[in-house]
């Protein structure tokens, strides 16, 4: 009985459609698009600022956004091992 409560615990019923839709969009949001529209966005950020048409905090701003959106996952699992290690 216990077992068959820790296993609904751990997967409800009908979350797979919900799980599967989440990892597509996170694979879409850190994958190959997200790269590629990252890149982009530097690339032009990068022109505007040189140009001067842009100002350079708000350039700077576009790319620690992409710092942290890549990184997400590595901040993450930082700020865990911290609080694992402060307790």
């Amino acid at each position: 009985m216990a077992a068959d409560a820790s296993a609904q615990a751990v997967d409800p019923q009908g979350s797979g459609p919900i799980l599967a839709a989440v990892e597509w969009l996170q694979g879409t949001l850190l994958g190959n698009v997200a790269t590629a529209v990252a890149v982009i966005a530097v690339a032009f950020v990068g022109f505007m600022m040189l140009t001067g048409r842009m100002n350079w905090r708000y350039g700077i701003t576009v790319i620690v956004g992409c710092f942290i959106l890549f990184g997400a996952a590595s901040i993450v699992s930082g700020i865990q091992s911290a609080a694992g290690a402060a307790r």
